[in-house]
């Protein structure tokens, strides 16, 4: 069996595979392909995937006897023109988006998996790929805040006075907004944080921050479908939004989060909140791709409105290519070597698994 690991196109940074997961693949007794330079935005030289056991080669060469094609994002169909019928194409497909490369792929035979369908299930944790790239943005998100915010985070107590601590506010209390907490607070910030899960309450209380909820009127209880939040009531919006104005109006730092699957993200933050912030203040949208949290926000580019520094956050695991990489990589790892079956040396998909039928796109060859 074979497992053939694409290069990406930019503005993609990452690659499907790093040497320790070729390593694993051929331990299980697969021959793995790389396309020559995949690893090079990822700092992942040629020579070391030769160096863990595979062969590096052209696209052409590539693709025309795999069983498995690893990839970050969706590859164009005409670029895996020649692939075996029945191959197995694994990655962030982004079916949503791109419907027509998905009936592509079908058409020419191909079984297209798609990650970012995974449940949320305790079985499939360790493949993922939502949750290891949302973590590493919630990172980058509080990293970037604190280059654009033009401040101090910490309180520094000096001969010359004191700088009072940066306060930021997390709106939206999953994977990557967890992640940002305890990043702000290692960077010394004062941090507040709101979800409309009440559960989330004792996370954000275990990281040292100060928990914002709405009291008196229901939000959800515990998580939401998949592990995120979903619709709330009109009465607890508008408590919600009377709440959220008080609070952002004395916040210096604001990262939103808030994402539902399959539907535009909630606005959180109206422009007239905006212009309550002071001038030199800063908010990163996590969510700036799905319509935006906050209003005004542009997808990929940085935006001052009324003095507020607003970030549109677009794909920030991409800015950490190698780490990010190597969590994809694993989840990627983990699916296949879930699936493997040592008696037939191949990938096994049971049509009646959970995992397989939440991230098949097409029906089972």
């Amino acid at each position: 069996m074979k497992v053939a690991i694409l290069k990406e196109v930019a503005p993609e940074t990452r690659v499907a595979a790093i040497p320790e997961t070729v390593k694993k693949f051929a331990g299980l007794g697969m021959n793995v392909g790389v396309e020559r330079g995949a690893g090079e935005r990822a700092s992942v030289a040629d020579s070391d995937f030769e160096a863990a056991g595979a062969i590096v080669q052209d696209r052409a060469a590539l693709v025309g006897d795999a069983d498995v094609i690893l990839c970050v994002g969706p590859p164009e169909p005409s670029s895996i023109a020649g692939a075996k019928p029945g191959a197995l194409l694994v990655g962030a497909l982004d079916p949503a988006r791109r419907d027509d490369w998905i009936a592509a792929y079908r058409k020419a035979g191909l079984q297209p998996l798609a990650m970012e369908r995974m449940p949320r299930i305790t079985r499939a944790q360790s493949m993922d790929i939502l949750s290891s790239q949302a973590n590493l943005a919630g990172y980058k998100a509080v990293v970037d805040a604190a280059s654009a915010y033009g401040r101090a985070f910490p309180m520094m107590m000096t001969a010359a006075g004191t700088i009072s601590p940066a306060k930021l506010f997390v709106m939206g209390v999953g994977v990557a907004g967890l992640q940002a907490i305890a990043t702000a607070r290692r960077l010394g910030a004062q941090v507040s944080a709101t979800d409309v899960r009440s559960a989330t309450r004792e996370q954000i209380l275990s990281l040292g921050a100060k928990p914002i909820f709405v009291e008196g009127v229901a939000g959800i209880e515990g998580e939401g479908q998949g592990g995120y939040a979903g619709e709330t009531s009109e009465e607890y919006r508008k408590a919600q939004a009377e709440l959220v104005s008080s609070h952002i109006a004395k916040q210096d730092i604001v990262i939103t989060t808030a994402l539902i699957p399959g539907k535009p993200a909630p606005r959180l933050i109206s422009a007239e909140q905006l212009r309550s912030m002071r001038s030199g203040s800063v908010v990163v949208d996590l969510a700036a791709e799905a319509g935006g949290n906050v209003e005004g926000v542009v997808a990929g580019e940085e935006t001052v409105i009324d003095g507020v520094t607003v970030i549109g956050a677009v794909q920030l695991a991409r800015s950490l290519a190698a780490d990010s990489s190597a969590l994809f990589s694993r989840n990627l790892a983990n699916f296949l070597t879930a699936f493997w079956d040592k008696e037939t040396k191949a990938v096994v998909l049971p049509d009646d698994d959970e995992i397989v039928a939440g991230i098949r796109l097409t029906e089972s060859a």
